[in-house]
């Protein structure tokens, strides 16, 4: 591996700290190794320069919701009739994009198995690094049971739903998801906008199911558990059970935005899919829903934000498009993050949150080299990076894997 050095580079490290002029940033080994003013770092033949030029440098960004191998506004009926095959081969151009849009490292919460994991440390396929909560888990009925009335099961691929029904039902659930390779736990704790069977305030795990599954994926290493939770009191009741983070909150009460200060529970409000266009291919009873939601989700969203809730960056890509991830951080912006917070928010925050604060997420000697080059500054003009094309140069453990134009 070549050793890189980005010289004269305007410095934004992920950790919330003013930006700094005329930095440079060594890379050896695939690790960040030194960063220092602009000249005193020694040069030397397995150096590689790319000269900054004053351009901002960034840590690679995080995105903790998403879905590399669904596409939005897809034919419900196409997806119950494809092979397995035309799912896995689908998300090989989705994990490109979301590289190139400068996203290095993804939580895709339901869809992926351990296969899409290993292809990408393998270099099989390029794309950022992966963990994985491969199904959601659900009640019956729940947000995650995808079956006809009859009980005919429409999803059977790696992501379809893990039905059970009571605490031992969802201890077993947990320790299958292990089994099968999941880094995390993912549950319905609500049901939601895009199940046909169940409502956003309604149709989740009871507390003694959620204390049951944290619980137990807290007994497999210190497993983190994420909560699709969109009506108020399902969002409540998984951050009394212990969720490390919750997914959407769209109808977050200030009692539980306390509850989630005082307990440190991450929120991933995924704007990008609760902004979508209602007009953007959705089914007529989904649209409805999002209607009903969407101005109320925006302002509970808002006082969450504003209020100090801890917050990181996901999208839910898959529902939401592919390869445009940093939209999210305009619309943290506009919900109450300042153009820094949101940064964070997809950075240094992401990480913590995913429990990788020591290997990414800032510039910082001894992390991974995840860097992010741009020519927009964030501070003044964050919406800018939503274009991949304003992405100039994408590090991935220390390798350029989309280089300079």
């Amino acid at each position: 591996m070549t050793d890189l050095l980005l010289r004269d580079t305007r410095l934004i490290d992920g950790t919330g700290a003013d930006p700094r002029e005329r930095v440079d940033v060594l890379v050896a080994d695939g690790l960040i190794s030194a960063v220092a003013p602009t000249g005193t770092l020694p040069t030397g033949e397995r150096l590689r320069v790319v000269e900054g030029r004053g351009r901002t440098l960034l840590p690679g960004f995080l995105d903790c919701h998403v879905h590399v191998s669904t596409l939005p506004a897809k034919d419900p009926m196409a997806d119950v009739l494809a092979p397995e095959s035309l799912f896995v081969l689908r998300s090989v151009p989705h994990l490109s994009a979301t590289l190139d849009a400068g996203v290095t490292t993804v939580r895709d919460l339901a869809g992926a198995d351990s296969g899409y994991r290993s292809a990408v440390e393998l270099g099989l396929i390029r794309g950022p690094r992966l963990r994985i909560a491969i199904r959601i888990l659900s009640v019956t009925g729940g947000h995650g049971d995808w079956r006809t009335v009859e009980g005919v099961a429409l999803d059977t691929g790696p992501g379809a739903g893990a039905i059970a029904d009571s605490p031992a039902e969802f201890v077993r659930a947990v320790r299958e998801v292990l089994r099968q390779g999941a880094d995390w736990v993912k549950v319905a704790a609500t049901g939601g906008m895009g199940s046909p069977a169940s409502h956003p305030e309604s149709g989740g795990l009871s507390g003694p199911e959620l204390r049951a599954v944290v619980e137990e994926a807290d007994r497999h290493g210190g497993v983190g558990v994420a909560a699709h939770a969109q009506g108020a009191a399902g969002i409540a009741a998984a951050v009394r059970a212990g969720v490390r983070s919750i997914e959407h909150g769209y109808q977050i009460d200030d009692a539980t935005i306390d509850l989630m200060g005082e307990r440190g529970t991450w929120l991933v409000p995924t704007l990008s899919t609760l902004t979508r266009p209602l007009s953007d291919g959705l089914a007529p009873w989904v649209a409805a829903k999002r209607r009903t939601m969407k101005e109320a989700a925006s302002e509970r969203l808002h006082a969450a934000l504003t209020a100090g809730v801890p917050v990181a960056l996901g999208t839910d890509a898959g529902i939401a498009p592919h390869g445009t991830n940093l939209t999210e951080l305009a619309l943290l912006v506009e919900h109450g993050l300042t153009p820094m917070a949101a940064l964070v928010a997809g950075t240094s925050g992401a990480a913590r949150m995913l429990g990788l604060e020591d290997q990414v997420g800032s510039v910082v000697p001894g992390l991974r080299a995840d860097l992010v080059l741009t020519e927009v500054d964030p501070l003044t003009d964050i919406a800018a990076l939503a274009d991949p094309d304003r992405i100039d140069l994408v590090v991935q453990d220390g390798r350029a894997v989309k280089e300079l134009r």
